[in-house]
């Protein structure tokens, strides 16, 4: 039988309580993944640099932009507290993993878990690929209003994720968007500053070793593997949250009315093992309702979800053609009628 989805979905408190006996987290294994994904950084970064052909470094830096991601996804559970049951240890390993991406801890805390976890889709709170409305496209310099028909046309969410989330909110925030100025913030801005330099010198240092360009090991080595990432993380928050049938709010009211924990993600479905080769980390309601959930739980949790709730959640099989449909189709948002538009404010969902 269908959904009814004029039902209301039931408090969170609710649905965490059906989550709890599987939000069991496992020290043991969550260090097996730190070192496993550590040694797969150090083997994929060493081919990078001493692989002989540069078809074949190109594809070695590639593997590593991808297992940058897997690290961070690590990090973002230490980050959530949820990696292991012991909170000192997942704050040190929250950096560790995240220094291959050259994110600051302290600042993802905050931007991830207070903001974008407290608001999401949430109009002037949520600054995760927040859509504008007609009027304030409209409203914008035209510099403004190229970079916003960049950002969504499918293209450049890895120039999305660079601009507007990593240099402007992570790496050293101005006093406009971070006006809490606080010690730590400063020092993991600090920490990823000397291992961006660390990693660069030591590239020197390996293209005269081994007799290659500087300049093409520098490309290779470290622009590369961190443009993929940007491209993987840019895409990545964008489809979590980005779908015809995923609403944003201008209204607190509304926007709590709306259970958002369950009601403004995606569980997007891939095959050929790619969600487990992503952590997981695309079984992303599981996630919203209970964060406490550890990666390597959320593929049961999201199923126990789904049938709970059938009908409630936005599942979406990926394919490419969905993706550029969406891309064209998601735009603008009118917050009025609770609709997507298009650059022009015509109607597309």
């Amino acid at each position: 039988m269908p959904a009814d989805l004029t039902e209301v979905i039931p408090h969170r408190k609710i649905i965490r309580s059906w989550l709890a006996p599987i939000a069991t987290k496992n020290t043991a294994y969550a260090l097996f993944l730190v070192v496993s994904d550590l040694a797969l950084f150090a083997l994929a970064i060493s081919a990078t640099v001493l692989l002989a052909q540069p078809a074949l470094q190109v594809l070695a830096a590639i593997l590593t932009g991808l297992v940058i991601g897997r690290l961070f996804i690590l990090g973002h559970d230490a980050c959530h507290q949820s990696l292991t049951p012991h909170r000192r240890l997942n704050r040190w390993l929250g950096r560790l993993v995240f220094m291959p991406s050259l994110t600051p801890y302290s600042l993802w805390d905050v931007g991830h878990n207070v903001v974008h976890h407290g608001y999401t889709n949430l109009k002037d709170f949520d600054f995760v690929w927040q859509p504008y409305s007609i009027e304030a496209y409209r409203r914008m310099p035209a510099w403004r209003r190229v970079c916003e028909r960049m950002y969504r046309s499918g293209w450049a969410p890895w120039l999305y994720y660079g601009v507007e989330i990593w240099w402007k909110r992570m790496y050293f925030p101005s006093r406009e968007v971070m006006p809490t100025r606080r010690g730590i913030f400063t020092a993991d801005c600090l920490l990823v500053t000397a291992v961006a330099a660390a990693w660069i010198v030591a590239l020197v240092h390996a293209a005269a070793a081994t007799g290659q360009s500087v300049a093409w090991l520098l490309g290779v080595a470290f622009v590369l593997p961190l443009f993929v990432w940007n491209a993987l993380m840019g895409f990545v928050v964008y489809v979590h949250h980005t779908h015809t049938s995923v609403a944003w709010y201008e209204q607190k009211n509304d926007w709590s009315a709306a259970s958002p924990f369950v009601s403004t993600t995606v569980h997007l479905t891939f095959g050929a093992g790619i969600g487990t080769a992503l952590h997981h980390i695309m079984e992303h309601t599981a996630h919203h309702v209970d964060m406490s959930l550890p990666l390597y739980r959320l593929k049961k949790a999201q199923a126990l979800l789904e049938q709970k709730l059938p009908g409630r959640i936005v599942i979406q099989p990926f394919s490419w053609a969905w993706y550029f449909q969406t891309a064209r189709r998601c735009k603008l948002y009118d917050f009025e009628r609770q609709c997507w538009t298009d650059f022009a404010g015509r109607r597309t969902s």
